[in-house]
């Protein structure tokens, strides 16, 4: 493929990188395209040896990169936002064809990447600590943040290389080293980031180690959280996932950043604008194939506009072209494997079991341009509430409609879930935005107003509650996730007086 060639990828290295240095596997695993079903490649899997070098190249990184001064760290993220963006359109396209998004998605992650480096940049000067008043004379109070040290990174396939940037930035800007572990089913997107970061690195004289690369199944995984010399793990995935990976890292008193599964609602006032409304909930359902933990899976619509706003839907479903997703004429693309394809046809037939109806049909697409067999139908589905398959998060383009008759029962509706990632109401009625945002509104991490549940920004911060995880990655003040705090007190008197008024004379 000629956009492996743009990246430096001639032929496929093995997938273990020590940030600069690139080492063989003892096996090989696949990467099928899901776009055709085709092999793009294989790849080297880490072996214990090979993670237990990693670890020790990182351990002895950190040791030099927490003395360069954060400017001098931000200068080196500037570079590699630079090289991220004269390799945007290969690398976006490489996401697309190795995850099966959209091609405007794929170039629209990669921009993701570069606006996270932007981010990292200015906070490289802004790592601020508070200063406070001591209660004891001639005495002064601050805080000030210090690395942790290796930070582990799981990220998974749907977000192949924005999220692990979105940890790797603030983290290496903070005076961190990162081992990437990323999704099993995208190796090759891991292994292009690494070809772009390795040679600003190089050129920059910055120690081996500082960025790793373990590609690798279950396992790898394991390692990481298992792994005392590693104070932070960050893992992206399923809610399963995340919560065998918190166990075992608590264990070990060591931190988690979770960002798990979402169960995204939209509420659709009578007093929304209904045309607007349609645009978020068409792309927040069927985007990157119904793929994203911010997808949107329920719409909660007031019963005064359902009608109206259920058949806005399906003429716009009816509208929708579904295939190769490099075909920017295309609106969707297909599903990661077949693994994929049984979870979304498991969950439609326990729809239909529990009472729900069809109004746009689901199924598995086939004949030319679907070849690969993951070319599935958005499909639409009238609910009530209360069944046990619209708790559920599917990956996959399946969207659940639900009424409502008051915003206090819409709110509650949209609450009753496990998940609390995003949320948004459509509304041109001020208070009822308002209460939605208010502590009585969405128990979410992230709830808009006339916006969809997909599409966040760099400069929030993302995360979710519940069984999303309660993680915050990305802006506003995540990067504290990535350091320690430490409090100071300098006594520059001649006395020593203690806190609370205690007496201690001899």
């Amino acid at each position: 493929m000629k956009f492996l060639e743009e990246l430096g990828i001639k032929a496929v290295n093995p997938g273990i990188s020590t940030g600069i240095k690139w080492k063989r596997g003892n096996d090989d695993m696949a990467s099928f395209s899901p776009v055709d079903g085709l092999l793009i490649a294989s790849v080297g899997i880490a072996g214990r040896q090979d993670y237990e070098e990693v670890i020790q190249t990182a351990t002895q990184a950190f040791e030099e990169w927490r003395a360069v001064p954060a400017p001098r760290r931000g200068e080196i993220i500037r570079q590699i936002g630079e090289a991220l963006r004269a390799k945007k359109q290969a690398l976006g396209s490489l996401v697309s064809c190795e995850m099966g998004k959209s091609l405007q998605e794929g170039l629209g992650e990669v921009q993701e990447m570069i606006d996270i480096c932007d981010f990292a940049v200015g906070l490289s000067r802004q790592l601020y600590g508070l200063s406070m008043h001591s209660e004891r004379p001639l005495h002064r109070m601050y805080e000030q943040w210090h690395p942790l040290g290796i930070v582990g990174i799981i990220s998974a396939f749907n977000f192949p290389v924005a999220v692990w940037s979105w940890n790797a930035m603030l983290a290496m800007v903070c005076g961190n080293v990162c081992v990437w572990k990323p999704s099993e089913k995208t190796p090759l997107s891991s292994i292009a980031c690494q070809h772009i970061v390795a040679e600003v690195l190089e050129r920059n004289g910055i120690p081996e180690g500082v960025l790793c690369l373990v590609n690798g199944g279950r396992e790898a995984g394991e390692w990481l959280a298992a792994d005392p010399r590693v104070p932070l793990v960050s893992a992206t995935g399923s809610t399963r996932m995340g919560k065998a990976v918190a166990v075992t890292v608590a264990a070990r008193l060591g931190r988690c950043l979770l960002e798990l599964g979402g169960n995204n609602a939209i509420i659709i006032s009578h007093e929304a604008d209904l045309d607007m409304a349609l645009v978020g909930s068409l792309f927040g359902a069927v985007g990157t194939a119904g793929q994203r933990c911010t997808t949107t899976r329920r719409l909660i619509i007031h019963e005064a506009v359902y009608d109206n706003f259920k058949a806005k839907l399906v003429k716009a479903y009816g509208q929708l072209r579904i295939g190769n997703p490099l075909d920017e004429n295309n609106h969707v693309g297909p599903l990661i494997d077949q693994a994929a394809v049984d979870g979304y046809l498991t969950a439609i037939s326990a729809c239909k079991a529990q009472g729900g109806k069809f109004i746009v049909d689901g199924g598995v697409l086939g004949g030319a341009g679907h070849e690969s067999g993951c070319y599935v139908k958005p499909c639409i589905a009238e609910v009530q509430p209360d069944y046990p398959i619209v708790h559920t998060e599917t990956f996959a383009p399946i969207l659940y409609l639900m009424k409502y008759s008051t915003l206090e029962e819409a709110i509650a509706i949209q609450n009753h879930v496990p998940q609390g990632l995003s949320s948004a109401i459509m509304t041109l009625n001020l208070r009822e935005a308002e209460l939605f945002l208010s502590a009585a509104g969405s128990d979410c991490g992230i709830a808009n107003v006339n916006i969809g549940t997909s599409g966040a920004e760099i400069g929030g911060a993302f995360g979710g509650e519940k069984e999303t995880g309660g993680g915050r990655e990305s802006g506003s003040d995540a990067w504290k996730n990535y350091m320690r705090r430490q409090t100071n007190t300098i006594n520059y008197g001649t006395q020593l007086p203690l806190a609370q008024g205690i007496k201690f004379d001899l």
